[in-house]
């Protein structure tokens, strides 16, 4: 597709008048006519303003001329994974699992290989050559690059350390020792419960990231225990094919 025809279809599939979407992103509906027909195309900073509006990546509005992959991990990107700056605008450098509302989640190439193995094998990769690639390709990527530049001098790490000693610190009955947080979405992990009342609530919001893990029942069984948390809350909850047990629900406000 053209990027007139990425906005024509996003205007209309939002219900907007081109006299409407020239007033939210600050233009004339000239303007607009004239991307619509081809004669021009936004200009840098229109086009941020597009992406953030429609939620889609610039790279998008401008007809995907380019393969986008995350500069940390390396996962193909699709502007539903894309991740996001604080002020909700789209960085089309990295998915939402490595950099989550203006952090980097990753300091280490070894957790990061840890993670996405699992999620490679099937795919023409045994383990091994799944360990094998990731360490090839990753020193290719600008995030690893650039770690001097990049990084935080350790405070995400500490942040994370921090929660993960508070939520050993409930001693919840048979779950293990938890070692580690890894970045989860909401929309990915669609964490939901029954109240009393037969309302089900929704902890998560499926456009922001988290950080949490699943960890087998210290004594083995059927079921999982599911960590959560962020700098606002921690929850703790058991799960297995049937769902989750909303008697063996922990939530705690930090």
């Amino acid at each position: 597709m053209t990027t007139k025809d990425v906005l024509y279809e996003l205007r209309t599939k939002n219900g907007l008048s081109q006299d409407e979407l020239a007033e939210k992103i600050f233009v004339t509906r000239q303007a607009v006519s004239r991307w619509e027909n081809g004669e021009t195309v936004p200009n840098t900073e229109t086009l941020k303003l597009l992406s953030k509006l429609f939620g889609v990546s610039i790279n998008t509005l401008l007809g995907s001329p380019q393969k986008l992959i995350c500069q940390c991990c390396g996962m193909p990107l699709e502007d539903s994974i894309i991740s996001r700056e604080k002020d909700g605008s789209l960085n089309e450098e990295y998915c939402q699992w490595c950099y989550a509302d203006g952090t980097y989640t990753y300091s280490s190439m070894d957790d990061l290989i840890d993670v996405c193995v699992p999620h490679m094998l099937g795919d023409n990769f045994t383990e091994e050559q799944a360990r094998a690639y990731m360490k090839q390709m990753l020193p290719t990527l600008d995030y690893w690059k650039r770690y001097e530049e990049l990084s935080d001098d350790g405070q995400f790490d500490a942040f994370k350390q921090k929660l993960i000693d508070e939520i050993n610190d409930l001693h919840i009955e048979g779950m293990p020792k938890l070692d580690k947080l890894n970045a989860l979405v909401g929309a990915y992990v669609n964490l939901e419960y029954p109240l009393p009342n037969g309302v089900k609530a929704k902890f998560l919001n499926d456009q922001t990231t988290y950080l949490g893990n699943q960890l087998e029942p210290e004594f083995g069984g059927d079921r999982c225990f599911g960590v959560l948390a962020n700098m606002d809350f921690i929850l703790i909850c058991t799960y297995g094919e049937d769902g989750i047990d909303p008697e063996l629900v922990l939530y705690k406000k930090r």
